[in-house]
């Protein structure tokens, strides 16, 4: 960079950008109610409003993160934003179910390629503890756009339209669109043949994986895990493979990738169901359920403010396990709790600690996903990342769906879903562990 107003101006286009697509999706949650009313859906039709943003999200974030290695991540940045302002164009004027979905879908196109691509322009624009900073700053605001979606989509819900949330995409991606193409510059493109084979897999295993998930269709699902070993024989045969299988052969790195996966599966399911719940037992309003997780969302960016330095005296490795710990015992606390006791007792304290944990986890957990890739595969590792992060959620959310859909009693259902966030938590604690070396700073 060639100054610190161009270099902060970089920050700002690939911090907003992904804010963007993390709110879009969680914007959803609070806003379903007046949706479904206007649109005259039912239940299923309503479900698949967020099922089709999330199955083509993460099923193309793979082929996007390597294209931009291989195209040149500036110009495939700026079609991603192109596809999701569009698309985001399409949602709010919606005039039908048919036509909300088909919009969604290729939202969530536009999502795919601007993730990892922007994840991977941060890697080509900072280096030392300029990076550092950076990669917090990137990993609060996925925990910080998902939270605030919540809210946002609850006043705008409530205050004017549920259309207005997705119509505000249109005028920020092309404010983005031009900053882009004035201030980003253009990665170094080394020569390579694209894997159309492991691209086309990539796509179809994701979509299936989460579709079979989604409609609890074990045949498909089985599918999916055998095109998954199909996909991995390939990708070691070929040198120009689209996940470079040398990504796993870091431990740390490694143990990211599950930890996330096991995040987002606790983290989509408090999001999609608190709201609910709130909303059932306390009587509140869109906008009032998506308030009260304010003390989740102020916490976050507090603690988000504190991690480089936290990160310069700890270590990456040791913020990242203290983040998972601190986000563990809040959801521990949680589920101890009686929902009875009311919001502020039941609730509100323990989403200030849940917020710390998520505040001090999500950007180590990043840090360590693309630690030691080489420029030529930031966009692979990118896409790795963001793909755990996107595939997690629709998983834990379907396997708690499955097990609870026959709960009738809300205080019940409000623990057997803490239960399993709780245990999904757990396993990322005891992966972190167990790949991490606790002397590592």
């Amino acid at each position: 960079m060639k100054n610190k107003k161009t270099f902060g101006l970089v920050l700002f286009i690939i911090l907003f950008s992904y804010f963007l697509i993390l709110m879009d999706n969680s914007i959803i949650f609070t806003s379903t109610v007046k949706t479904s009313q206007d649109l005259n859906m039912n239940e299923a039709s309503l479900s698949w409003v967020s099922n089709a943003y999330t199955i083509t999200f993460g099923g193309f974030l793979l082929l996007a993160g390597r294209l931009g290695d291989l195209m040149g991540r500036k110009i495939i940045f700026v079609s991603g934003l192109f596809i999701f302002g569009l698309s985001s164009l399409a949602v709010g004027l919606s005039t039908s179910t048919e036509m909300m979905i088909i919009a969604r879908a290729v939202q969530g196109i536009g999502s795919a390629i601007i993730a990892p691509t922007s994840l991977a322009l941060l890697m080509d624009s900072y280096q030392g503890n300029l990076r550092m900073k950076a990669i917090s700053y990137y990993g609060a605001t996925a925990g910080i756009g998902s939270s605030f979606g919540l809210i946002l989509g609850g006043w705008l819900t409530s205050a004017i339209s549920w259309r207005v949330g997705f119509l505000l995409n249109v005028p920020f991606s092309l404010l983005l669109i031009v900053l882009t193409l004035a201030k980003v510059q253009q990665n170094e493109i080394k020569p390579s043949k694209i894997d159309f084979l492991g691209s086309l897999l990539s796509v179809i295993i994701s979509v299936l994986f989460v579709y079979g998930i989604t409609i609890s269709n074990l045949l498909i699902i089985v599918a999916s895990l055998i095109l998954i070993l199909v996909f991995l024989l390939w990708e070691k045969r070929i040198t120009y493979a689209l996940i470079p299988l040398e990504l796993f052969k870091n431990r740390n790195r490694t143990g990211s990738y599950i930890a996330r996966f096991t995040f987002m599966m606790a983290m989509l399911t408090y999001w999609f169901i608190l709201p609910q719940i709130m909303q059932k037992m306390y009587n509140f309003s869109p906008l009032e359920s998506g308030l009260a997780f304010l003390p989740l969302t102020l916490v976050n960016f507090i603690a988000a403010l504190f991690l480089p330095k936290l990160t310069k005296a700890l270590g990456n490795s040791k913020v990242m396990i203290l983040g998972q710990v601190i986000l563990l015992t809040g959801m521990f606390l949680s589920f101890i709790s009686q929902p009875e006791w009311g919001y502020f007792y039941a609730m509100a304290f323990q989403m200030m600690i849940i917020g710390l944990g998520q505040g001090w986890l999500l950007a180590p957990l990043t840090a360590a996903g693309v630690a030691g890739v080489p420029p030529e595969l930031s966009g692979a590792a990118s896409g790795l990342t963001n793909m755990m992060h996107q595939l997690g959620g629709p998983v834990g959310l379907s396997i708690v769906v499955l097990f609870s859909s026959s709960v009738i009693d809300l205080s019940a259902y409000y623990h057997l879903i803490m239960a399993f966030i709780t245990v999904f938590l757990l396993i990322g604690f005891l992966v972190l562990i167990f790949t991490n070396p606790v002397n590592e700073k």
